[in-house]
């Protein structure tokens, strides 16, 4: 057992655990005590190893190992675990990048106003949102927002961080802001505006949200917060003038 475990730079320990849980039971035991293994245990720990180092833990490792299909099995049981590490990365990734937008604001000295919208006109922003808005605009989209579970709020916020990141891979890509890529984009980000009550868009209320979408291409162009979530200026700027070309062209298909 030592010289096994020795050879697989495992401890001893770690091949008693295994024997314990039947993941790797010796071929036998001799009167002295010492577990023996054969060719066969020693490629089971092989494959234990390879798929310990995956992150995959030891009672799916067995799963894995005891099918009666192994490489089937196998096959599947990695890409299920692939998707599992993916799913975390990504997650981490968001966690980054959110870590990374309020550290660089803060450096600037800037506030995140673009949490203004991400967070459906929280109770931070109260006074922010009813002067501009009003009232009613407030309590309709912050009853909304605390209405939703917090995975709604989760996978809004990731719909809304995904829409901005977008603008940035256009304007970087070389695209026009009256290119088709850019024309569909100002569609979505349009109608994402339309997905939140107490705005004038979501009421259908057409000159208001004429004026409203304005103001707020206008903050994207003009205020280095915005800048900051973006990702760079020239981003943001792009995004505030497709919007432009996109109340345009609605102008233009209204008359």
């Amino acid at each position: 057992m030592n010289e096994l475990a020795e050879r697989a730079g495992i401890t001893d320990r770690a091949l008693r655990h295994y024997h314990r849980i039947g993941l790797l039971p010796p071929d036998r035991i001799g009167a002295n005590g010492y577990r023996y293994y054969g060719p066969e245990a020693v490629a089971r720990l092989q494959r234990i190893l390879l798929l310990r180092d995956t992150g995959m833990g030891l009672a799916e490792i067995a799963s894995v190992l005891d099918a009666p299909a192994q490489p089937t099995s196998e096959v599947a049981a990695l890409r299920s675990h692939l998707d599992q590490l993916t799913a975390e990365r990504d997650a981490v990734d968001r966690r980054i990048a959110a870590v990374e937008h309020t550290l660089a604001m803060r450096e600037q000295g800037l506030e995140p106003r673009m949490d203004v919208m991400l967070q459906g006109f929280n109770d931070a922003y109260e006074s922010e949102v009813v002067e501009r808005w009003g009232r009613d605009a407030f309590d309709a989209s912050n009853q909304w927002w605390h209405g939703k579970s917090v995975r709604a709020q989760r996978e809004w916020k990731e719909r809304a961080e995904a829409l901005v990141a977008r603008w940035r891979e256009l304007q970087e890509a070389g695209h026009e802001t009256d290119a088709p890529a850019a024309r569909e984009h100002a569609a979505a980000h349009l109608a994402w505006f339309a997905e939140i009550p107490g705005t004038p868009t979501h009421a259908g209320d057409a000159e208001n949200s004429r004026a409203m979408v304005l103001g707020i291409a206008d903050m994207y162009e003009s205020d280095p917060a915005f800048h900051v979530t973006f990702g760079t200026a020239a981003a943001a700027r792009f995004a505030a003038e497709a919007l432009r070309r996109a109340l345009d062209d609605q102008g233009e298909h209204g008359r």
